[in-house]
């Protein structure tokens, strides 16, 4: 018997495009789609089930399906629609920690993809231009969609050593670019005038969003533990 595969965020262009994707390798049976909306994208042949990742029925929904891949990719900096920075926070941080209690609870789950972000290392102004795994931030993020994900890893971290049984993977993406990307920095870019300011050089990198689909692929099937920088 194949994989089954959860994946949250399908609503977002990218949760789509991952849905689309993955139900397509050889070894997942099926896929089964998570979001508090219906998306407006296609999903292919996945399950769309209707239920906020922030509320108890994501473990009834995870029970039920018999999930043995759980990919969390409803981490993310930007509402989708009319949705608040308080309720972008709420789906980051409670979110997780309702869909990681549900791992906890399910006897089904043997591996976890986390989509994270490079932003848990800060933008201190001595930072290295490039950061590897292991590298410690010079100073923790504040606020934000920064400090979103040092919880959400927090609390990823936990899950892990409660349930060594399951293989954890967590991919810290770079800013993320591409035709579909829908995000504060891609509106920046497609600007006729990028306006900047004099005397600041930033570090910035980036990762397209075709490769954050393969490379989220190829965690939901390899068995290597551990964070990831993308």
């Amino acid at each position: 018997m194949g994989k089954v595969v959860l994946v949250t965020g399908v609503a977002r262009q990218l949760g789509g495009r991952f849905v689309r994707r993955i139900q397509r390798d050889p070894e997942v049976d099926r896929v089964v789609a998570v979001d508090a909306v219906p998306p407006e994208h296609h999903l292919g042949g996945a399950d769309f089930i209707q239920t906020d990742i922030r509320q108890p029925t994501i473990a009834r929904v995870l029970a039920e399906s018999g999930a043995d891949t759980v990919v969390h990719m409803d981490v993310t900096g930007t509402p989708l629609g009319s949705g608040s920075r308080a309720t972008v926070k709420e789906t980051n941080v409670i979110g997780t920690m309702q869909l990681l209690g549900a791992c906890q609870k399910s006897p089904n789950v043997k591996r976890l993809v986390i989509k994270s972000s490079t932003n848990v290392y800060g933008s201190a102004p001595r930072d290295p231009a490039v950061f590897t795994e292991t590298t410690p931030p010079k100073s923790l993020p504040s606020g934000g969609f920064a400090k979103d994900t040092v919880e959400v890893e927090g609390y990823v971290r936990g899950f892990a050593r409660r349930r060594p049984d399951v293989a954890v993977c967590v991919l810290r993406f770079a800013n993320i670019l591409g035709p579909t990307t829908d995000t504060p920095l891609a509106s920046y870019f497609s600007l006729p005038v990028l306006p900047t300011v004099l005397g600041y050089d930033p570090r910035l990198q980036f990762v397209h969003e075709d490769d954050v689909i393969d490379v989220l692929r190829i965690a939901s099937h390899e068995p290597e533990r551990g964070t990831l920088n993308s």
